[in-house]
């Protein structure tokens, strides 16, 4: 697909640097540069400013806010390196306490809630990262879904999965070392599949239960162990929908860390249109034409809502209406 890496979160060219990360001694100088760089998330959301929050916020690695309120988060984890030489690196500011909560926002579908450091410009906030994900530039993008997928990896793998002893973060942050018995773990991502659909001039949408009133998606599902992600993209339509689908080919991928996935976006021709959907999976699915579609692109159509900007299931069907699939 000649578009597939303008997706969201597809990708700046940044230098990852992963061939320093077992270096500790260029590690070590990264640390010390001058003007190194730092990304700060609070609970998952990053520290972004201007009027639309639409621009990453990169403190100094000795910020006072930074050897303030970080806490005991762990080493800074190094993200890359920018063309000018400059680390970035990033760290968890969850240890901070606003002074205001809500934690009903905060369990939301989507966040729409703001928290602001009272030592920090009045512009700069924690922001959810699906709300603001298509304001932010590419190379801010790569650096935000970088470093909530790591920090995130890092705050559920915390114990060794072999001994159960705890364990300590290496290579850079981007690797856990067991001090009992000596087992090195990795950042986890998760393969998913998401399904452009097609019969005709039509395509498979459905709606998971709890979703809000007229959001369908595109179907999806994960990836199991020995398995092709064209045998997968079968299963999954005919578990949900019990539509058999033939010829399958990949499109396009998407990192989302909500919380470590990895999206493969495939078209798939199905070979009938009757569904029968499997109320444990999915609420409800029904085909949308093209026609359709459009109108609710537009915000048009009476029952159905557009897929929400940003995620990749909104990049296929926008490429599939515009025919810039290939």
């Amino acid at each position: 697909m000649k578009h597939a890496e303008t997706v969201t979160f597809g990708g700046s060219g940044l230098n990852r640097a992963s061939d320093l990360r077992n270096k500790p001694e260029e590690l070590a100088s990264l640390l010390a540069h001058p003007q190194a760089g730092c990304v700060l998330l609070w609970r998952g959301k990053p520290l972004v400013f201007g009027e639309r929050a639409d621009r990453l916020a990169v403190l100094p690695l000795n910020h006072p806010v930074i050897l303030k309120d970080v806490g005991e988060t762990g080493a800074p984890i190094l993200l890359g390196i920018e063309e000018d030489g400059v680390p970035i690196f990033a760290r968890d500011f969850s240890a901070w306490e606003p002074e205001f909560v809500d934690a009903e926002a905060l369990g939301l579908f989507l966040d729409p809630s703001l928290q602001s450091h009272p030592d920090m410009p009045d512009d700069y906030v924690f922001a959810e990262l699906r709300r603001i994900m298509t304001h932010l530039g590419p190379r801010d993008a790569e650096l935000a879904v970088t470093a909530k997928a790591v920090l995130g990896w890092h705050q559920t793998h915390r114990f060794c999965a072999r001994c159960g002893a705890a364990s300590e973060m290496s290579q850079g942050g981007w690797q856990r070392t067991c001090p009992d018995c000596g087992a090195h773990h990795f950042p986890r991502t998760d393969p998913v599949v998401i399904m452009l659909i097609t019969h005709g001039h039509s395509v498979l949408m459905g709606r998971s239960p709890g979703w809000p009133d007229g959001m369908y998606s595109l179907l999806a599902g994960f990836v199991e162990p020995g398995e092709t992600l064209e045998a997968a993209v079968r299963r999954e339509v005919l578990e949900e929908a019990g539509v058999p689908v033939g010829a399958v080919r990949y499109l396009a991928s998407q990192p989302w860390p909500f919380p470590s996935s990895l999206m493969f976006g495939c078209a798939g021709e199905a070979l009938d249109r009757e569904i029968t959907i499997d109320p444990v999976e999915i609420e409800d699915a029904m085909w949308v034409s093209r026609d359709e579609m459009m109108e609710a692109f537009a915000g048009q159509h009476p029952v159905l809502k557009p897929a929400r900007k940003g995620a990749i299931a909104h990049f296929l069907l926008q490429n599939w209406l515009a025919d810039t699939l290939d």
